[in-house]
Formats: structure tokens, sequence, C-alpha cells
């Protein structure tokens, strides 16, 4: 009888492979939740997916996530805590013949041994709709429990009618920290020997594998092959990854000096330079939050009423971060950049506050006038005058009048002044005040 982890038993659909010869990302492959990285949301302690592995309580689910986020590990995981047959296949290369072989394997080990199936089906956004709808009456009927995996949303790639026969999960790409707990997991079991691995290079790789714990894995024994046995370098580790290593740590001066250069590239209406400092940001792992907060003060406080789209550009782009999250919302990143980079510039409004706050701790802040002050209760009206005599604009034509609204003795003092790209602004205001009987 097939079971998941017998060392002369491999799963279904592939060819079996020595344990002692497995890359190092299949040997450190977790056997337990207790083991498993990241993925907290969706397997906290009391959540329905982890009681349902818990208690050996298969159900069919899509697996949503980036490459190297456990889709594959979770999916053995649940096989193997319901000790359950487990048959793998990628939709790249399977057919309908194939599908069928297992349906029948399945049906089989019910009748004979009572034995449940668990049927990974990588790819799955790859099937076509006949070939998902031939998974439905096995799904419905739980003759299988079927865990497709995709790094596709599923709500695109996958039928409707499977949907609604299954969970979706979305795993997320692993942390820095996370990959780092693997890495350091490796080396105390000796995967890699007694190489010599020092702190930047454990870092190199944390940082710069993209949340993917197959990639840094991979990378780590093939930098430990390469080195032979002496110590590892960072050129061992970036000649593995493929990727240079970058000098950038997020709490350190790199930090602070890349997002002022972003800054200031983008109020230069550079986005070359604008994209140039963000693709370090992200490519050094930088919390894609902290940037965005920077993008929505950067819309008033360097944009403002220039092109008010702005902030809204850049709201939407937080927002994005927010819900769709790295590495997609790089390019919700990258379009409010740009765009932030080509609009037209104003510092008006960041001035503007700064005068009036500048009065205020100056001179220290005068009451209003009765006529605008609170009047939604009647004693207030009755005893103190507040609201009485108030010239309500909506009455006047343009909605403009002429009573004044500044403090008493404050009626001559200007705090906004719009400059060159708020001329439309500025025009509007000289109506305004000429209407009101002010200054020009």
């Amino acid at each position: 009888m097939q079971r998941l982890f017998d060392a002369d038993d491999a799963p279904r659909g592939r060819t079996p492979v020595p344990p002692a010869e497995a890359p190092l990302a299949v040997r450190m492959r977790p056997t337990g939740l207790e083991d498993v990285v990241g993925q907290e949301h969706v397997l906290g302690e009391g959540s329905a997916l982890r009681r349902a592995i818990e208690e050996g309580r298969p159900h069919s689910m899509v697996l949503h996530g980036p490459p190297g986020s456990g889709k594959t590990t979770l999916a053995r995981i649940v096989a193997a805590r319901a000790n359950a047959a487990f048959e793998e296949a990628s939709a790249v290369n399977t057919g309908k013949a194939e599908v069928a072989a297992v349906l029948e394997r399945a049906a089989h080990r019910r009748q004979t041994t009572g034995e449940g199936t668990v049927f990974f089906l990588d790819e799955i956004h790859r099937f076509n709709k006949a070939q998902q709808d031939a998974l439905l009456p096995a799904v419905e009927e739980g003759l299988i429990a079927l865990i497709g995996a995709t790094t596709e949303n599923p709500y695109f790639e996958v039928n409707a009618a499977l949907l609604s026969r299954t969970s979706v999960y979305e795993l997320r790409a692993l942390g820095p920290d996370h990959l780092r707990a693997l890495l350091e997991r490796a080396l105390e079991r000796g995967e890699c020997g007694d190489a010599q691995v020092p702190e930047e290079v454990l870092e190199f790789l944390a940082n710069r594998a993209g949340g993917d714990a197959r990639a840094a894995l991979s990378a780590l024994e093939l930098a430990c092959e390469t080195a032979g046995g002496g110590p590892l370098t960072l050129a061992h580790a970036e000649d593995a990854l493929q990727r240079k290593a970058l000098r950038y740590d997020r709490q350190a001066d790199q930090h602070y000096d890349t997002i002022s250069a972003w800054i200031k590239a983008t109020r230069a209406s550079d986005p070359d330079a604008s994209l140039y400092y963000l693709a370090v940001m992200l490519e050094g792992g930088e919390d894609p939050r902290f940037i965005v907060r920077r993008m929505v003060i950067l819309a008033s406080e360097d944009v403002g009423n220039a092109d008010p789209r702005a902030l809204e550009v850049a709201v939407a782009a937080a927002h994005a971060v927010e819900h769709v999250g790295l590495p997609e919302c790089q390019f919700a990143l990258a379009q409010a950049a740009i765009y932030l980079s080509l609009a037209p510039k104003s510092d008006a409004a960041k001035r503007a506050i700064g005068a009036a706050r500048g009065h205020i701790r100056e001179h220290g802040a005068k009451p209003p006038p009765d006529h605008v002050r609170s009047s939604g209760y009647a004693l207030a009206r009755e005893r103190s005058g507040r609201g009485k005599g108030y010239d309500n604009p909506h009455r006047h034509p343009g909605h403009l009048g002429e009573q004044e609204v500044m403090p008493p003795g404050l009626e001559d003092e200007r705090f906004y002044a719009p400059d060159e790209a708020e001329a439309a602004l500025a025009e509007r205001l000289a109506e305004i005040r000429r209407a009101r009987g002010r200054d020009v």
C-alpha cells in the first residue's frame, strides 16, 4: 500500500530518488506543522485549516501562492496526518488518461482498504475547462481530497464550479526572517557538512531569495558545493543565486539614504531615477508599506493641488500593497512612482499649513467669531450668541458672501499662496476674494 514517506515508494508521478541524494530543499521539507514557517494567517492556532489537518480531516482546496511558499509541503502534510495515499501530478504534463487512472486507484483503495486519497495537482490553472470538470464528481462525492496548487489567481484561472467545491487558501511569500530560520535549520542538521557560513552570507541568501524557500536552500547547497568544504564567501553565494549582493540595511543608513534619494528624484520629476531607487529598496527587502507611506506624503507635500489626482494614485497604491502584497504590488508601486514623478509639482499646501501653524505658535490661537461658532443646541444661541447672525453663503450668488470668518484682528492674514503650477487655483482664489470684497 502506498505511503507518503516510505523511502522505497515515491508518490505517483515522481521518479524514486534515495533521500540522501535528494536536493537540500527536498531533504529540508517539513513533515509536520511544527516545522512550517510563515503562513500563520492560514495555519494559526485554532484556524479552520490547522484544525482540519491536526484532526486528519482532509478537504478539497486550492493553494494559491508564489513559488517556494510551501504549497507542495502543505499538501504532503495534509495527506500524512490523514493517513491517506498521496497522488501527485502536474497539470503541465497530465492528461485525461492520467487523471482517470488516479481516480481508479482511489476507488480501489476505498473499496479494498477504506484508505482515502489526497490528489495533489500542481499548476491546476493549466487544466482546461473540460479537464477541470472531469474532477468535479470525484471531488463532490469525496472520492479524493483534491489539493490544487497555482501561482495564478484561482478566481480567474479555475472554474467556478470547481472553486465552489473547494476552499481557497492564499499563501504568502516567506519573509527574510522565515528564510533565515530555514537556512539555520539546515546548517544545524549538518546538511552542508562542516562548512563555515558567515553571517553576511546567510543575510544575503535570506534577503535576496525573493521569499522562495526552495531558491534559498538550493543556493545554499550549491554555494557549499562550490566552496568545496572551505569557508563560504559572499562571492560563492552570489554565484549560486545569480544575484549580486546588495548593501542595504533596513535598519541603518541605507534605509534612510535610499528613501531620501527616492523622494528627491521624484520631486525632481525624474521617473528613471525614481524607479531606480524604488528598485533598490524592493531588492533590498524594504517593507513596501514604508515605501508607499512616503508616496502618500509626497503626493500632498510635493504635488498637492497642482494635480489632486496624485494623492488618489498614491492612496490606491497603498490599498494595493495591503490587499495584494509582494511581489505583485511592485507594479502598483512602479505606477505610482512614475505618476508622481511626471505630475506637476507644487509645495503650496506644505507652505500654507506651515505658515498657519507658525502663526499659531507665535501668536496663539484666537477664538472664532460668534457667528461661526457651533449653535447645535438652543442654550448656546440664547445665552452666548453662538451662531447668531451667521450669513450662509449658499444664499448668495456664486455661493459667496462677504461675511468675515477669520477671528477679529486676523482679517488680513494670508497663508495660502498658489504657485505657478496652481494657476487655475490662483485665478479662482482671486475671483473669490473679489466677490467677497477682499483684496486681491
